[in-house]
């Protein structure tokens, strides 16, 4: 059995099943629309924040002061104002940050943008010193920053427009997958796990003759049967082509693959075969001509710095000081409406395995914990969690606490007693610890969390697996950047209240 990249037909196809051919996603045309859009609303924002800035500085538009400096030309901060507006557009151009492949998709985005605008500024810094133009500070103090931030939030507006419209079918990336069906299968579940991205799996092409009897039976792959992987990308009008068969292609036809799909538009992408690796754990060393994907070590000993842990404290003593009323409010409720504690006081295993009380509003009735053995038939939650959706152990305000995660405010005093983190891995009994395999142990590097990407990925409703793979991806690529949008995330999926139960 054998084939060919270039075309040559392959022998020996049984069982065919082409999947039906998916209209063309029309990625060039939504992207050049979306590209406009971004370049005029871009323009706005510009324009805007410089008129500010001479509104506010010089007290009008028509406000022609001249500029200040030892050259006998004497110009108007109303033509200055024009030429900068022009010159800033300029530089968001010549930095990229309108790039099809940049806009959209994420913090990269961002940081051109911020790049473009401080060289721009930079540039006027030094040209002011060596002609020593004397512009107005408080005229450049309002347009950089009013501006910078203005075309963040533009970009932050039309990214959640455009999430929006890929959830609901549009603005999407056609992907042809190359590679083996288990890598196949792992790049479109991630993919499926970010919607928002806008890739969608159009087709898989195995380029390995002995997977075909396997793949015949796996009916959740689109497999395409295709003689060369041109044809195949042609056949599902792909937009971008997912090699995952690196070892198979060589270099050599990785690169004829790069210039046979130039003409028909089509982009290329190469998975290294990694998961759940931060970008600031990735960069590219190339070596003669050979580029190496670096994987920095996993960075679990930051989350234990005293950076973090001088955060935890003061995150937390603020918390519970701006709260303390709300929690006041509710251990009276909880003591009027049922009896028993108003805190509800549970083992936890944290940091290297050593176990703590976690205190909690009680939202049980009392001895909740003896009828556990009673309703384990009913369990609803994934792998060692216990979870009941109409669990009758809860009483009526605890079901209000539960929704809001109003019971878990009492956590940030674990926090100031240094037992928990604000963020970090969701807090595990003793007899989930028990049944860790050596993998999930690595949870215990770090103190659990308040909040995590458990917390802000659906709770309740995660399976096991997911839950999992959340703190581990955690624990992994901690970062305080990635802490802070952790708990921006967690306020929205609180109001929301998604799995919670």
């Amino acid at each position: 059995m054998a084939f060919q990249l270039d075309g040559e037909q392959r022998l020996d196809r049984s069982v065919p099943r082409t999947p039906p051919r998916p209209q063309p996603s029309g990625k060039r045309r939504w992207q050049a629309e979306y590209g406009r859009r971004l370049r005029m609303t871009d323009a706005v924002v510009v324009c805007g924040a410089v008129a500010l800035a001479q509104l506010i500085r010089f007290g009008g538009l028509n406000y022609d002061s001249p500029l200040d400096w030892a050259g006998d030309a004497r110009i108007g901060y109303s033509v200055i104002s024009v030429l900068l507006a022009l010159i800033w557009l300029v530089f968001l151009a010549v930095g990229n940050t309108w790039s099809p492949p940049v806009i959209g998709t994420g913090p990269e985005e961002y940081r051109l943008i911020i790049a473009a605008t401080m060289r721009l500024f930079g540039l006027i810094a030094i040209i002011s010193l060596l002609l020593r133009m004397d512009f107005a500070r408080g005229y450049l103090g309002i347009a950089l920053p009013v501006g910078l931030i203005g075309l963040i939030l533009n970009r932050m507006a039309w990214r959640k427009y455009a999430a929006r419209r890929r959830r609901n079918g549009d603005y999407l990336t056609s992907v042809l997958v190359v590679g083996r069906r288990d890598s196949a299968r792992e790049i479109m579940r991630c993919f499926e796990r970010d919607a928002a991205v806008g890739y969608s799996v159009a087709g898989v092409y195995i380029p390995y003759p002995e997977d075909d009897a396997a793949v015949t039976a796996e009916s959740d792959l689109p497999i395409l049967q295709e003689s060369s992987v041109l044809d195949a990308a042609r056949a599902v009008a792909a937009d971008t082509v997912a090699i995952a068969a690196t070892e198979h292609l060589g270099t050599q036809g990785i690169n004829d693959l790069v210039w046979k799909l130039s003409p028909l538009g089509i982009d290329l992408v190469v998975t290294p075969g990694v998961v759940d690796v931060a970008d600031q754990r990735l960069s590219i060393r190339p070596v003669a001509n050979l580029p190496l994907l670096h994987i920095e070590k996993p960075q679990y000993d930051r989350a234990k710095s005293f950076g973090k842990a001088a955060f935890d404290f003061v995150f937390a003593a603020l918390a519970l000081l701006v709260i303390s009323p709300v929690m006041i409010a509710i251990a009276l409720t909880v003591k009027i409406t049922s009896p028993g504690p108003v805190f509800y006081r549970s083992e936890r295993i944290g940091l290297n395995g050593e176990p703590f009380r976690m205190i909690k509003f009680r939202s049980m009735c009392e001895d909740a914990d003896k009828e556990l053995t009673n309703l384990q038939a009913e369990n609803e939650g994934a792998g060692l969690l216990f979870k009941m959706r109409a669990d009758p152990r809860v009483t009526p305000i605890g079901r209000i606490l539960r929704k809001f995660s109003l019971d878990e405010l009492p956590q940030f005093i674990n926090v100031l007693r240094g037992e928990m983190s604000v963020v970090g891995p969701r807090p595990p009994t003793r007899g989930e610890v028990e049944r860790y395999d050596g993998k999930v142990r690595r949870r215990l590097l770090v103190k659990p969390g308040v909040t995590g990407l458990w917390q802000v990925s659906g709770r309740s409703d995660l399976s096991w697996e997911e839950s999992v793979r959340l703190d581990l991806s955690y624990v992994e690529n901690w970062s305080m950047v990635q802490d802070l949008m952790i708990i921006k995330r967690t306020i929205f999926a609180v109001a929301r209240s998604d799995g919670a139960y």
